[in-house]
């Protein structure tokens, strides 16, 4: 039985395989400025500042996966007491944008120019 307290954390394998098969919604919590330089595939963006007056904007069908600047980082933490206090299902994905970058997997919001 899990506590409601209790982070429940998501792997980097687990996150890419329930993201293929559409079974959750990516919320990275880190701010603006940061998303916008670079974040998950289809991530949504709440600083975790706003998520208390913009949950309308996320599901309640999926579970929300939130991430934010890594391992150390205690934004995403902070988002899940807000999810779970108002119902969401809801994980960390352990390794934050750090770890997904380091992955090589797919970044929206990343530019490069080739030269």
């Amino acid at each position: 039985m899990s506590r409601p307290d209790r982070l429940e954390n998501i792997s980097r394998e687990e996150l890419v395989r329930r993201m293929r098969d559409d079974e959750i919604v990516l919320l990275d919590v880190r701010p603006q400025e940061e998303y916008a330089a670079g974040h998950l595939p289809d991530a949504i963006n709440i600083p975790v500042g706003e998520l208390e007056e913009r949950l309308a904007e996320l599901p309640r069908e999926k579970v929300i996966v939130a991430y934010c600047r890594g391992v150390q980082c205690v934004l995403s933490a902070d988002a899940l007491a807000v999810l779970r206090a108002r119902g969401w299902a809801s994980r960390r994905f352990e390794g934050g944008f750090p770890e997904w970058l380091t992955s090589s997997l797919d970044v929206d919001g990343m530019n490069y120019e080739s030269g």
